[in-house]
């Protein structure tokens, strides 16, 4: 198995930076705005999306992601493919479910090995837990335009790049908000998606230095 999966594997099983490492990316209020809400009601919706890593043919690692179709809750945004739970699911199950109905990922295509931190949106009242899965070769993609408008893939090594990360103030909900996001396609990688990614990073910079030591 591959030194990085071999790690990921090992450190999902243990204490994650969690909050932390979320709120890095997470819009702040400039100007009374409100602060983001990170503890989920009970009522909380139980969702979930699927972090999936595949080599590209440099053997360097890239992570999958969608582009929302417009007319959607969230569209126009990147995101994990991914959605809520439906009765009797763990999380597991339903980040390849959801997929494969977005995507056409293979449940089966899919080695899950651990899963992220757990982050509460309340726009959506989801509590989603970022489900983490690899395949040995780049997979097959068949989108779903009802629910995704495309589909792409960036190396994790381009995530940690500093020139690819931007900080800007926009308005949000009528409020402005200083907006940390990457760079690496046309629209922002920014919010929840940012926020789940950041602490997969945060393992992977571990990984890097421990793997360099």
């Amino acid at each position: 198995m591959d030194p990085l999966i071999t790690f990921l594997q090992s450190r999902l099983s243990r204490p994650l930076p969690g909050e932390r490492s979320q709120l890095k990316m997470a819009p702040e209020p400039v100007d009374g705005g409100a602060q983001r809400n990170m503890s989920p009601p009970n009522d909380a919706d139980p969702s979930s999306v699927l972090v999936l890593l595949f080599p590209n043919n440099e053997q360097r690692w890239e992570l999958v992601l969608t582009l929302r179709s417009s007319h959607i809750n969230h569209g126009g945004q990147i995101s994990f493919p991914g959605g809520r739970a439906e009765p009797g699911e763990e999380a597991p199950q339903t980040a390849l479910r959801e997929a494969r109905e977005e995507i056409g990922i293979e449940p089966e295509a899919v080695t899950v090995i651990g899963h992220l931190s757990d982050l509460y949106v309340a726009y959506s009242n989801n509590r989603v837990t970022p489900v983490v899965g690899f395949q040995e070769v780049r997979p097959k993609f068949h989108i779903n335009p009802d629910e995704v408008e495309e589909v792409f893939a960036v190396e994790l090594d381009s995530l940690i790049r500093k020139k690819n990360l931007t900080v800007e103030d926009w308005n949000l909900r009528s409020h402005t908000y200083r907006v940390p996001y990457w760079d690496v396609h046309e629209v922002p990688l920014w919010g929840a998606t940012a926020m789940m990614l950041n602490e997969l990073l945060v393992l992977y910079l571990e990984y890097l230095n421990t793997s360099t030591s």
